[in-house]
């Protein structure tokens, strides 16, 4: 079974990421994770993700 991935590049500032560094071994050890787990974690939160699936369901 062939798993289907997107790819995206994202820029942030310097603050931005010295924010996101601050996460790492908490949300990933390497940039992707990190990054990718933020975002999913945001939608999440924000009840996207239960929301979404509820109307598939």
């Amino acid at each position: 079974m062939s798993v289907n991935k997107k790819r995206v590049q994202v820029t942030f500032n310097q603050s931005q990421w010295a924010l996101i560094e601050k996460l790492r071994g908490e949300f990933g050890e390497n940039d992707a994770d990190i990054v990718r787990n933020i975002v999913l974690s945001w939608l999440s939160e924000k009840s996207f993700i239960s929301s979404t699936a509820k109307k598939k369901g």
